[in-house]
């Protein structure tokens, strides 16, 4: 099938919007309205408790691999791109489907759970290394903002320090991929960021928080 197909698939695939779907199966009604107004699993943790947070964390992060799956099943040698470019685009795609989600008005989440569904299937290593900073940051800091930031700059960071100071070859596709993708992170939790310096921002706490 055509490249032109999967690239829209995937865009489909990653709009999906796990996080509003669970709110109303959970019973809580459209979880834009309540809350940090966001879809993603930690808005929902907060409004509709833990499981049903890991239903949207297994969704949002599936759309992520699904993307980078159809590459791995249909690639094309035929394709005007290489395997890594055409599994990095499908799999970003996805992620702007997340972000900008044809089935809400072009809006949509932060990215952070499709993008690790995403690179999880391509850096698997280097995925798990950025998750284990995720999660020191967020035990001393409580912070999930501040944590995905700077998971999603670990892993740009633990590409650069491979390819520029230990020689390992990197396929330049990831480099320029996860930069990408870091930038793209950073600026949809810009709010986060503001409300980081001004002292604001709410922390995470494991007990289901009702705003």
């Amino acid at each position: 099938m055509s490249f032109y197909f999967f690239l829209i698939l995937s865009y489909l695939l990653g709009g999906i919007p796990f996080g509003l779907i669970v709110g109303f199966l959970f019973g809580h009604g459209d979880i834009r309205s309540k809350g940090s107004g966001n879809i993603g699993a930690t808005n929902v943790w907060r409004v509709a408790g833990p499981w049903a947070a890991l239903f949207v964390f297994i969704g949002d992060i599936g759309k992520g691999a699904a993307a980078v799956w159809i590459c791995h099943h249909w690639y094309n040698p035929l394709w005007p791109i290489s395997f890594e470019g055409a599994a990095l685009l499908f799999g970003f795609f996805a992620v702007l489907g997340h972000l900008f989600s044809p089935y809400l008005k072009f809006k949509g989440g932060k990215g952070v759970n499709t993008a690790l569904g995403v690179f999880t299937s391509l850096l698997p290593w280097e995925t798990l290394a950025s998750v284990i900073i995720f999660v020191v940051v967020l035990l001393v800091t409580r912070f999930v903002s501040l944590s995905s930031i700077i998971a999603a700059l670990s892993l740009v960071g633990i590409l650069w320090l491979k390819y520029l100071y230990f020689n390992i070859p990197i396929k330049k596709e990831y480099l320029l991929a996860t930069s990408i993708v870091s930038v793209l992170i950073i600026f949809t939790h810009h709010k986060n960021i503001k409300r980081l310096l001004t002292g604001t921002e709410n922390k995470f706490q494991l007990r289901r928080v009702i705003d």
